[in-house]
């Protein structure tokens, strides 16, 4: 996989492109957010995440599914259990992955924040092949944005404490910094 900077778009991944985004309003891009998403809550490999973020999600076959259908909603990447990547908005543009959050004194984050979810719960363990994805990612993505840095990647709990406990007690964050490290 290989970022192609002048696109925002991944080589190499899957594409889903979502509606659910706009443009930054100033090109920034400085903090990486780690989210969590399974649709239904808790069953993975449904396909279901990329039909949400395209607003096409079936409402009929869950009943939670008829709770979020109002929501407008994406995130820049998703990484499935198995470490399958898929790229739903370029990272030159504002995914709607944050929601009301705030990061080192800055509202909005989705202004200057690129989304990662991945496929999970806040407490079962994400795969190995999550990790290792996550860490690839992160890197291209620290190498082709100067801004970010390894501090600058958060949870979503950490940009949007008391409402959103995502990534989890089950996310291993050293883990994650020791791969980064590994360059």
């Amino acid at each position: 996989m290989q970022l192609d900077p002048s696109t925002g778009w991944f080589q190499g991944v899957s594409h889903c492109p979502s509606p659910n985004f706009n443009a930054r309003p100033d090109g920034e891009i400085s903090l990486l957010v780690v989210h969590n998403i399974s649709l239904p809550p808790g069953q993975f490999g449904t396909g279901k995440v990329q039909a949400f973020f395209q607003n096409r999600l079936p409402l009929h076959e869950h009943p939670f599914f008829a709770e979020i259908a109002s929501l407008q909603v994406s995130a820049h990447f998703f990484i499935e259990r198995d470490g399958a990547l898929t790229q739903f908005v370029s990272c030159l543009d504002r995914a709607w992955h944050a929601g009301v959050s705030c990061f080192d004194g800055r509202d909005n984050c989705n202004d200057f924040s690129l989304g990662v979810e991945l496929e999970g719960t806040d407490d079962q363990p994400y795969t190995d092949a999550q990790y290792a994805r996550l860490a690839e990612l992160s890197r291209q993505l620290l190498d082709a944005y100067p801004a970010l840095s390894a501090q600058r990647i958060r949870g979503h709990s950490d940009i949007a404490p008391g409402r959103k406990t995502d990534p989890g007690p089950a996310f291993d964050w050293p883990r994650l910094h020791a791969e980064l490290k590994e360059r």
